[in-house]
């Protein structure tokens, strides 16, 4: 077995090196209108790091132009990164040559080469080799066949953006609160060492939000319920 890739034992600040993804969609309400529901479809964004293996999502559409906001966003939040890595993905591919990250041929114009700049590269996978993106693929997977399940199969009533960027928001939280390392039954050592405390100093385990169902769904402030009650299917599944 090859050696681990540098950037997973570089002693960095979280989210320095980053691997990212994108999976969807899911069909959300946009506005009401007199014949029903006018509808779009939303993307979500994965950035997860390579040190402390905490996980960021954002919500987006699938174009370049949506792939530039999103890595605007994460940077805003988080700071630049040195290094993003994906897959060949036709929308990252457009995104990093428009930013500029590519190595320069002459050819390519930057429109925000501030990110250039700053030392963060864009590294890419060879074609049909998911398995070089291992630690992220994985936990990508899990993930997209817990919402593919919950959203696709089961169709939320009355599901908007801002219902679906709570429930990223949540589901953000209970990724991150996942062990890193063997649970221990030794009392001197009673906290759990996970993403989420490597990110924020913070002990504690994310739970889940209330005790609500798909039945609740019916009750009134739908919004708020909707969120706690996707948040709870989703914290069972995982």
């Amino acid at each position: 077995m090859a050696d681990l890739p540098p950037e997973r034992l570089d002693t960095s600040p979280p989210f320095s090196y980053v691997g990212l993804d994108v999976f969807g969609p899911w069909t959300v309400v946009t506005r009401r209108t007199r014949r029903g529901a006018a509808q779009s479809k939303r993307w979500a964004i994965l950035f997860t790091c390579m040190g402390t293996r905490g996980v960021h999502t954002v919500i987006e559409s699938l174009d370049a132009t949506s792939c530039i906001n999103a890595l605007r966003r994460f940077f805003a939040d988080g700071g630049p990164a040195k290094q993003l890595r994906s897959d060949r993905g036709t929308n990252f591919i457009a995104a990093s040559a428009e930013l500029g990250m590519d190595p320069p041929n002459g050819k390519q114009t930057s429109i925000l080469n501030y990110l250039h700049s700053n030392g963060c590269t864009w590294e890419f996978n060879p074609p049909h080799a998911s398995h070089m993106g291992g630690v992220w693929e994985r936990i990508f997977g899990v993930t997209r066949r817990i919402l593919d399940s919950m959203l696709l199969q089961n169709k939320p009533t009355h599901l908007t953006h801002e219902v679906l960027c709570t429930l990223m928001a949540e589901i953000t939280a209970i990724i991150n609160a996942r062990p890193l390392v063997p649970i221990s039954s030794d009392p001197s050592s009673p906290v759990l060492l996970s993403p989420a405390m490597l990110l924020t100093q913070k002990p504690g385990l994310h739970a889940p939000p209330g005790d609500f169902t798909r039945k609740d769904l019916l009750k009134g402030q739908w919004r708020q319920v909707q969120v706690q009650a996707l948040a709870n299917e989703f914290w069972g599944r995982w």
